[in-house]
């Protein structure tokens, strides 16, 4: 009883949203953004509980990529929308790129401290610790992002680089679909529908997924464009709510997701939902974003970067090298968060040239500095990206 009451609760919260969508009825932005939040959070638990139950049939490591690519679809819409629209318009080429480095510098610098300060809050514990497993996500996020550094090289993202990305997204979803399947310890609505019988367990496991897709497709849009216009009230920089705003909003779904799976104890699930959507945004994401701004170009082309947005990805390159040297120990510190969490929040605001470049070269630095003091961190990171060929 306790279980369906829960699930109700969840699937409640998002009929306000559902109902405003399928009438086509506008509030003011500071209700919507409340809405149309709530509505993501319901569909956030409920994600939980079908990759939960769905983990008796796969590995972990599979449902948490399903769960990631699931809950990043606001990012795919709100960064396929402004690819499409700059083929139409050059303006737009800019917003393209400040949206997809902006999301995935947010997810590294707030989403993977939050994971272990919620840890640090429910047990004291000063670590999260990950399985050997999760070693999948990692060795693809090495290779991601050693290639990243390319892209500004070029000045460009090619369809050479979509192909290149987009294989090894692909790459990435074989390989966990290969891990072990091991037995879960479920709880309350994941327990519940365990114990159905099989067909009716499969099918409620399916709903789990395309439900909450659903909602989050739906609501992310509103969710965004609530945030956004509330930004406008307040006089915020039309640029900066593109690169850190919107991607706030976008990348909510994933974060929440995570963070509910860390207050229950398991730190080290939250945080690989958390980089299952890196790989996942920084592969097929940054991938697709050539193609669609090739198919709306109507001709075979590259989508431009000019100099800041070379400079935006480099640096987008740089955190993620230096995340990944922390985590090369299968582990992430309260202190490796802090030092994370502080060198994007200083960040935020400063668009100079020099600034960017100066935290870029700050994380290639510390990440140099780690390896260079610790011959094990060197050594995990090679490990690590060797698993790949494994």
């Amino acid at each position: 009883m306790r279980s369906g009451l829960e699930i109700g609760a969840a699937a409640s919260a998002t009929i306000p949203a559902l109902f405003l969508r399928a009438l086509d009825i506008h509030l003011d932005p500071q209700a919507e953004a409340v809405i149309y939040g709530v509505a993501i959070v319901g569909a956030a638990f409920l994600l939980i509980w079908g990759v939960e139950t769905a983990e008796l049939r796969m590995p972990q490591a599979l449902a948490l990529a399903i769960l990631a690519v699931v809950a990043v679809l606001p990012e795919y819409a709100v960064d396929l929308y402004f690819a499409w629209s700059a083929g139409k318009d050059p303006e737009y080429a800019p917003y393209t790129i400040a949206n997809m480095t902006g999301a995935n510098r947010l997810l590294i610098g707030i989403g993977w401290p939050l994971i272990v300060f919620l840890g640090w809050l429910k047990g004291r514990q000063r670590e999260v610790r990950m399985e050997s497993a999760q070693r999948v996500e990692l060795s693809f996020l090495i290779w991601a992002t050693l290639y990243s550094f390319i892209i500004p090289l070029k000045g460009s993202l090619s369809l050479v680089d979509a192909f290149i990305l987009i294989l090894l997204f692909f790459l990435y979803i074989r390989k966990s679909s290969k891990g072990e399947v091991v037995v879960p310890k479920l709880s309350g609505p994941s327990k519940a529908i365990a114990s159905l019988p099989p067909g009716r367990r499969n099918i409620c496991t399916l709903l789990l997924f395309l439900f909450p897709a659903g909602i989050i497709l739906a609501s992310a849009s509103r969710f965004a464009d609530g945030l956004i216009d509330t930004g406008s009230v307040l006089g915020v920089d039309e640029f900066i709510m593109v690169q850190w705003i919107a991607p706030l909003a976008s990348e909510t779904p994933e974060i929440l997701a995570a963070s509910i799976i860390a207050i229950r104890g398991m730190g080290g699930a939250g945080l690989g939902v958390l980089i299952s959507s890196k790989v996942n945004q920084w592969t097929l994401l940054v991938g697709t974003l050539p193609l669609v701004y090739c198919l709306s170009l109507g001709e075979i082309g590259s989508l431009p970067l000019d100099s800041r947005q070379a400079e935006e990805v480099f640096l987008t390159s740089a955190q993620s090298a230096f995340a990944l040297v922390l985590l090369s120990r299968l582990g992430f510190s309260l202190k490796g968060a802090g030092i994370i969490f502080i060198l994007f929040s200083t960040q935020l605001f400063f668009t100079a040239t020099e600034v960017r470049l100066g935290y870029a070269t700050a994380y290639l630095a510390l990440a140099v500095l780690l390896l260079a003091r610790s011959p094990g961190r060197a050594r995990g990171v090679f490990d690590i990206a060797r698993d790949i060929f494994r």
